[in-house]
């Protein structure tokens, strides 16, 4: 098995549907399994991270009005700048990602503690010149959204896990920056979401990253054997 990315016009798979948002999957198929999403605050719809896809606008239709499309890791310009322009809005950025709005032609916005006037809060993860992320949180409805430090997808997960932390980033998991949150659901950048039990699931992707790593790097290995 190898990672492939899909650019093909596809029609996308709905996931993490949920009271005030939902996901979807663009290529379901695809090994990254890229996932993307849609937060009502506010009355209005924020895209996160998305990646076009035949039926897409009929989903944010179904939530509202779109009001901003939202990049949260620097890797993630995906087809932002192409959504925001088709719906008339802006791309809003995290103030401290530089050379990154230069790779998107629509306008931006910078955002720092909060998106916007949402109440969503940002959690930055990461700011390093190979990898800056920040988190959304939404304390009104317990969602928390988080773009590439964890997910589903399975090179993401070993021994039994059902959130996971980045095989890259294992070593040094995001504890300090998550701490303190129980969130109802946990929305990822690749694949599905964790919308049952979430706070166990966090703890237990964050708590055991380190120790669970060689079995990661194991699995991952025995994926991409020739067969």
């Amino acid at each position: 098995m190898a990672f492939r990315v899909d650019e093909r016009a596809t029609e996308l798979r709905e996931i993490d549907r949920f009271e005030g948002g939902a996901g979807w999957l663009a290529h379901p198929e695809e090994t990254m399994q890229r996932a993307s999403h849609a937060l009502v605050a506010d009355g209005e719809v924020w895209v996160t991270d998305p990646v076009d896809a035949e039926g897409l606008d009929d989903l944010l239709e179904s939530l509202g009005e779109v009001a901003g499309v939202v990049v949260g890791t620097d890797r993630h310009t995906r087809d932002a700048a192409a959504i925001a322009r088709r719906h008339g809005a802006h791309v809003y950025l995290p103030e401290f990602f530089d050379g990154v709005a230069e790779d998107l032609e629509a306008p931006i916005v910078r955002f720092g503690d909060e998106l916007a006037d949402t109440g969503l809060e940002v959690r930055t993860l990461h700011d390093s010149r190979f990898w800056r992320e920040v988190a959304l949180f939404d304390p009104e409805r317990g969602t928390l959204v988080v773009p590439e430090s964890l997910g589903t997808a399975p090179y993401f997960l070993a021994g039994g896990e059902r959130l996971g932390v980045h095989p890259m980033l294992r070593p040094v998991p995001p504890r300090e920056q998550l701490r303190g949150l129980r969130p109802e659901r946990i929305l990822v950048g690749h694949g599905e979401g964790v919308l049952r039990d979430a706070p166990e699931a966090l703890e237990t992707a964050l708590s055991g990253a380190r120790r669970r790593t060689p079995r990661l790097y194991a699995e991952s290995l025995w994926r991409f054997l020739p067969v």
